[in-house]
């Protein structure tokens, strides 16, 4: 029915409950987490149906922090997501599946290596336009696009970070959508696999509301960038032997 096997299912699931914990705690993660694993456990998985997961996830993450949020910093990463979600939306409609599993891994390993890069833009508008366009362009297509505007909100504090960051990635989630749905990558197997798989949220999120004190956040950072590399170079690999 949706392609997959149960028990790729039950092992989604699992993905998507780590994913969203750790964005439940630390204001990003359901991308650079679940998405690698869900790649290894089946393609089909990725990008609408994880975008769709993440819909979900950030607007119980915008409920809960919505005290928090500050708008007017907001606005110049989502008028930087809608260049983004337009060229992604093109580049999808001019790759091959081929060349989409090459894409997705080039654009993991990029997400891991601005993540390791160090660098510390500063909060501002520009930084923030170019972080919007740059996350939403890479969301759309791997539905990893947290690394981009996690670097600009790393020097605030927790309840800022994911207030804020919620509020980017629930409306750059939804050009996702758009931009998903024009290129052809949404249709109905994509709404099944979400109807099988967002039990996962749900954990998560709860889960991540008991843990939101107690989770050593850089003790696991090695571990999540080393499943998003393995996942991405794999991805190269099977991209190149079918060339």
């Amino acid at each position: 029915m949706t392609d997959v096997s149960l028990l790729q299912i039950l092992l989604a699931n699992l993905a998507i409950l780590a994913g969203a914990c750790l964005q439940g705690v630390a204001g990003y993660g359901i991308g650079t987490l679940s998405a690698p694993l869900l790649f290894l456990i089946s393609p089909l998985l990725l990008p609408g149906p994880l975008v769709l997961n993440a819909i979900l996830l950030t607007v119980l993450m915008l409920i809960r922090n919505r005290g928090a949020l500050r708008l007017t910093e907001v606005r110049f990463a989502v008028g930087g997501g809608v260049a983004g979600a337009i060229l992604a939306a093109i580049t999808l409609l001019l790759v091959s599946t081929k060349g989409f599993e090459l894409m997705f891994g080039g654009l993991i390993l990029a997400g891991v290596v601005l993540s390791i890069g160090g660098l510390k833009p500063a909060l501002n508008p520009r930084n923030s336009m170019i972080a919007g366009a740059a996350s939403t362009y890479m969301g759309t297509i791997t539905a990893v696009g947290g690394p981009p505007i996690a670097m600009i909100y790393q020097n605030e504090k927790g309840p800022l970070v994911r207030a804020n960051m919620s509020a980017f990635f629930l409306v750059a989630s939804m050009f996702s959508l758009l931009a998903l749905i024009a290129s052809g990558y949404l249709g109905l197997r994509e709404l099944k696999l979400f109807a099988v798989t967002f039990p996962g949220v749900f954990v998560g999120f709860w889960l991540s509301g008991r843990l939101v004190h107690h989770i050593p956040l850089e003790g696991l950072r090695p571990i999540i960038l080393g499943i998003a590399a393995v996942a991405g170079t794999a991805a190269l690999i099977r991209g190149f032997m079918t060339l």
